[in-house]
């Protein structure tokens, strides 16, 4: 005999902004975690849980979904959806250490959160690319969480991006290999057999450039703006890899440190950013010129956001989400795997 079905009073706010499938995957998702739902417990059928809220069966599919993805139910062919609820179990802890307060590096943080769903209680910790941050962090909490998850950014004394300092190095030594997880970044500076998920600047670069030759081959010369003096440095194989890229197909080409006031705009130029503020200083210059992106002048932005891909910008990026997704499958599945993570180039109307 089929176990009958716990009933849920879905709650929606009808006139809320917030789509009603995420209010309904919430309002169970509570219940689940507060054990008003307990563990393997039958919860109604999509259909069953459509006639009984009022709600169509199409809300309620993709609010199972969501659930279903946070690991919070689980379905059995002819039997029907029982819900998830490991609290009482022992969790994984995560000690995230993020270099810089940027949106790319939420989006991995998010990603990563969200994959791990309720297996693990995660904490951030934001150093800001300083050496003593990171060291005190960590020789604090050395003994407290079952992993560290690290994307190793520093400065040196002259302000420039460094992938690891001795003393950085020294006290990642000191956090068992079976925690570690190192990603974003290098990881052959540190001994022993880790997790990695890597991004290898240099090559990246060089790649993604590759892959837009045929658009590229329109412009005589690629202007890089690459700042050099931030308080959170980029990693300098990104400018290894252009002049690379420049030497190695013979383009013309030029570093700027910023987008100036006023800027000279000559014919068959290409433009590339990295900073978010560059960028939008470039295509207010441009507009104002009364010139068109993709035909007057070049422009690729270094990073993936929602708003390029609104406004036609190509865009060079590596994929931030699958860095986050992939990193808590690593602590998810206790394996030890070295990959590198993916770099794509996406062509759009700018170029």
């Amino acid at each position: 005999m089929t176990e009958k079905a716990t009933a849920i009073a879905v709650r929606v706010n009808h006139h809320s902004s917030i789509p009603k499938f995420i209010q309904v995957a919430e309002c169970i998702s509570e219940d689940i975690l507060n054990g008003n739902i307990k563990n393997k417990q039958r919860i109604p059928s999509i259909n069953d849980l459509s006639d009984s809220s009022g709600l169509s069966r199409d809300t309620i599919e993709k609010a199972y979904k969501i659930l279903r993805d946070r690991d919070l139910i689980f379905s059995v062919k002819g039997k029907g959806y029982f819900a998830i609820n490991n609290d009482s179990e022992v969790k994984n802890t995560v000690f995230f250490l993020i270099n810089k307060p940027s949106s790319y590096k939420m989006v991995v943080y998010n990603a990563f959160v969200n994959t791990i769903g309720n297996k693990a209680d995660v904490d951030m910790y934001l150093y800001n690319c300083e050496e003593h941050l990171f060291i005190n962090a960590l020789k604090k909490n050395i003994n407290s969480y079952n992993y560290f998850v690290i994307m190793p950014h520093f400065k040196s004394e002259a302000q420039n991006h460094v992938s690891y300092t001795p003393k950085v190095i020294k006290a990642i030594e000191t956090i068992p290999k079976e925690k570690l997880i190192i990603i974003d970044n290098s990881y052959s500076e540190i001994s022993g057999t880790f997790s990695v998920i890597y991004q290898d600047y240099k090559e990246d670069i060089i790649h993604a450039l590759k892959e837009s030759l045929i658009k590229l081959n329109k412009y005589k010369k690629i202007i890089l703006v690459y700042p050099s003096k931030l308080v959170f440095p980029y990693p300098t194989g990104i400018l290894d890899g252009f002049i690379t890229f420049c030497e190695q197909y013979d383009f013309k080409f030029e570093i700027l440190d910023k987008i100036y006031d006023d800027m000279e705009f000559e014919s068959d130029e290409v433009y590339i950013t990295i900073e978010e503020e560059d960028l939008a200083y470039l295509v207010e210059q441009i507009r104002e010129k009364g010139l068109v992106m993709g035909k007057d002048v070049g422009v690729i932005s270094y990073n993936e956001t929602p708003l390029k891909a609104l406004l036609g910008i190509t865009v060079i990026s590596t994929d931030f989400k699958a860095m986050g997704v992939e990193a808590a499958k690593l602590v998810l599945s206790n394996k030890k795997e070295i990959s590198k993570n993916p770099f794509h180039y996406i062509e759009r109307d700018s170029l």
